[in-house]
């Protein structure tokens, strides 16, 4: 195609050889291909001139147009590839997603503005390839060997407590202290599902309660109001334990911290957008853990 549109605008197939820098021979070559391939000719050529026939100046229009789109195809990916630019598919879980990734997400559209965030939060697994995400974010343990994970942080959850409640009803000093506690509970929460405390994981956080949410921030809400005692993630509550808001308690027997990664499908040629956001989240989570 690219060579008919040539000949076509050089007048003869000489002129088009050198300006594709191939042999005049191999240009008649490719005409004579296409116009067999198309099941028409598409120029009429005699020793002196050459000119379209009808089938020929409407593929020359078309042809002309179709390569105008691929050139500004490969630009595209060329730009894509320049610099982090498109769109940038996420998926994390809800509290560590809002918590964390939302925030980093927007610090780094600021950095990078032609690149536009599609961030899911939710807690099941989804299918990178299937789904079309660029990357998620994983707690616990993983299951896709075919992906690329890198080690983000460690997931902590932190019981706590407003102080008036504390002064209400005392701090608790071990698990079994829970039992004279009001503790708030997730409605997903069961006595499979529930968290273990401490390593030796005897004792679960209790499941009958007299609050219960479905949303791990309005739990904290609640906690916050004096319901009762919380168990949430670190990342949710820490604003508030650093300013007093939120007590915390039984440090020690907190659940097992587990692994928070980053997850990628394996390409040769990853796009800027990606490499630079998984170095960007690698960075900044870096700093906030840094005393």
């Amino acid at each position: 195609m690219e060579t008919f549109v040539t000949v076509v605008e050089g007048g003869n197939f000489t002129e088009a050889a050198k300006r594709l820098d191939i042999s005049a021979v191999m240009v008649g070559k490719y005409v004579r291909e296409l116009e067999e391939r198309l099941g028409a000719r598409l120029l009429e050529r005699t020793t002196r001139r050459q000119n379209l026939t009808d089938a020929g100046r409407v593929f020359y229009e078309d042809a002309k147009r179709a390569l105008e789109h691929m050139r500004i195809a490969e630009t595209s990916v060329e730009q894509l590839r320049a610099s982090p630019s498109g769109t940038l598919r996420i998926s994390a879980p809800i509290t560590f997603g809002a918590c964390v990734i939302a925030p980093l997400a927007a610090t780094f559209r600021q950095r990078y503005p032609l690149v536009r965030v599609e961030l899911e939060l939710s807690n099941r697994n989804v299918d990178l390839i299937d789904e079309g995400f660029d990357l998620a974010i994983r707690i616990g343990e993983l299951g896709d060997a075919d992906l690329i994970a890198k080690p983000l942080t460690m997931y902590r959850m932190a019981i706590c407590a407003s102080p008036d409640y504390l002064a209400q009803y005392g701090r608790p000093d071990t698990p079994q202290d829970l039992s004279a506690h009001h503790c708030l509970s997730h409605t997903l929460w069961n006595s499979r599902s529930g968290w273990k405390l401490g390593d030796e994981g005897n004792l679960r956080w209790p499941t009958e309660s007299v609050f219960t949410c479905n949303d791990g921030n309005g739990l904290r809400m609640a906690a916050i109001a004096g319901a009762g005692l919380l168990l949430q993630p670190e990342v949710l509550v820490a604003h508030d334990l650093a300013n007093g808001t939120l007590v915390q308690v039984l440090h020690a027997h907190t659940p097992k911290p587990r692994p928070v990664h980053i997850v990628y499908r394996h390409d040769r040629r990853p796009l800027p957008k990606l490499t630079e956001f998984v170095a960007h989240l690698l960075e900044h989570v870096a700093e906030q853990e840094t005393p």
